[in-house]
C-alpha cells in the first residue's frame, strides 16, 4: 500500500478550497431559501444532500484515475437539475 503525505500547501489549498465551497453551498442555499423550497421538503433535501456530496468529491485527493472528476461533474449535474426542478415545482 502506497503512503500519501501531503504537503503543508496543499493541506492549506484544500482548506481554502473548502471554505471557498462553503461560502458557495451557504450563497446558493441563500437564493434557494423561498416559500417554494419549503414546499419542496424532499428536493430541499436532495439539494443539501448532494451540495454535500460535491463537497467532499473536491476536498478528496485526486489520484481516482478519472472517476472522482466525472463524479464532481455529475453531482454538478445533478444539483442544476434539481434546482431547476425546483423552480418548475414553485410555479
Amino acid at each position: 500500500m502506497t503512503e500519501f503525505k501531503l504537503s503543508r500547501r496543499d493541506s492549506l489549498r484544500n482548506i481554502a478550497m473548502l471554505g471557498m465551497a462553503g461560502a458557495a453551498v451557504a450563497t446558493s442555499a441563500t437564493v434557494l431559501a423561498t416559500s417554494a423550497e419549503a414546499a419542496q421538503p424532499h428536493m430541499n433535501k436532495a439539494l443539501n444532500d448532494l451540495q454535500a456530496a460535491l463537497n467532499q468529491l473536491q476536498a478528496a485527493l485526486p489520484d481516482k484515475g478519472g472517476h472522482r472528476v466525472k463524479a464532481i461533474a455529475l453531482v454538478k449535474d445533478a444539483i442544476d437539475e434539481t434546482t431547476k426542478g425546483m423552480a418548475v415545482g414553485a410555479m
